[in-house]
C-alpha cells in the first residue's frame, strides 16, 4: 500500500496502531512516501510474539501525538482567521453564482473579448459560476472563433511545504485535494515545496484558503511562507 503521508489514511494515535495490526494480519506492506514516518520501517515486529517492537510502537504514537497537536493549531488558526475576515466585512464559503438578470450581461461580455480570470472580479462571484453561465461558449463545447479567449493552461508553481501543510489539514473541494495530492514533492534542506501544477483559478484558490496563515496568530515561518506563495500566485495572475 502506498500513501503520500500517514494522516492521509489515519486520523488519530489509536487509529494508527488498529491500522498496523490489519495491515499485519493481512500481510500488506506500507510505503510512506512524504512526512516523518517515510524513514520508518512500521512494520518491525517481534520474531516470536509477533507483536509491534516496542521502540516503533513508542515512535508511533509520539510522531501520531504530535501530528494531531499540529492539526488542531491550524484548525484553530483557520477559525481564527475565518473570525478575522468576517470582522472585516469578509464573507466565507463559495461565491454566489451569476443571477438570472446578470447571465446575459456575462456572455456578452464574455463574447466582446473579457477574459475568464476578470469576469468574477467584475460581478463578485467565482469562476466556476462564470464558466457555468458561459458554458456553451467556451472553446471545448463551440466551434472556434478566433475573437474568443483561450481557456486558461495549467502551470507549474511551487508552494512552501509550511502551506502545503496547512492545506492538508484544511477543507477541500474534491477536485483541489487531488491536485494538491498529485504535486510533486521537492526537497530543500530540512524543509521542502509542493510542486503543483494547475490552472490559475485553482492556485487562486489555494491562496485564498490559506489566508489564516497571515494571522497574528499564527508563526512567522507560516506567514513568511504564506507571503512568498501569494507573491508566486499574484504574479502569475499578472500574466492571464
Amino acid at each position: 500500500m502506498h500513501i503520500s503521508e500517514m494522516f492521509r489514511l489515519v486520523r488519530g494515535t489509536g487509529h494508527i496502531l488498529d491500522v498496523l495490526d490489519i495491515l499485519h494480519r493481512d500481510r500488506l506492506a506500507l510505503r510512506i512516501h512524504d512526512g516523518a514516518f517515510s524513514a520508518m520501517d512500521l512494520t518491525a515486529r517481534h520474531p516470536r510474539t509477533g507483536e509491534l517492537l516496542s521502540t516503533v510502537k513508542f515512535m508511533v504514537q509520539t510522531l501520531a501525538a504530535a501530528g494531531e497537536l499540529q492539526r488542531d493549531l491550524q484548525r484553530e488558526l483557520t477559525y481564527d482567521g475565518l473570525r478575522a475576515a468576517e470582522a472585516k466585512g469578509n464573507k466565507g464559503g463559495r461565491r454566489p453564482a451569476v443571477k438570472a438578470e446578470l447571465v446575459d450581461t456575462v456572455r456578452t461580455a464574455y463574447l466582446e473579448g473579457r477574459s475568464i480570470a476578470a469576469l468574477p472580479r467584475d460581478h463578485q462571484v467565482s469562476r466556476g459560476a462564470i464558466r457555468t453561465a458561459v458554458a456553451d461558449l467556451l472553446p471545448e463545447h463551440a466551434a472556434a472563433d478566433p475573437g474568443a479567449p483561450a481557456p486558461e493552461t495549467p502551470v507549474v508553481l511551487d508552494m512552501p511545504g509550511k502551506v502545503a501543510d496547512f492545506l492538508r489539514a484544511t477543507e477541500l473541494e474534491p477536485a483541489e485535494r487531488v491536485t494538491l495530492d498529485q504535486g510533486v514533492t521537492v526537497r530543500r534542506g530540512q524543509g521542502y515545496t509542493l510542486r503543483v501544477t494547475a490552472v490559475p483559478a485553482v492556485h487562486q484558490e489555494f491562496l485564498g484558503r490559506c489566508q489564516p496563515l497571515d494571522s497574528a496568530q499564527s508563526v512567522p515561518a507560516q506567514r513568511k511562507a504564506r507571503r512568498e506563495y501569494a507573491n508566486r500566485v499574484n504574479a502569475l495572475g499578472n500574466g492571464i
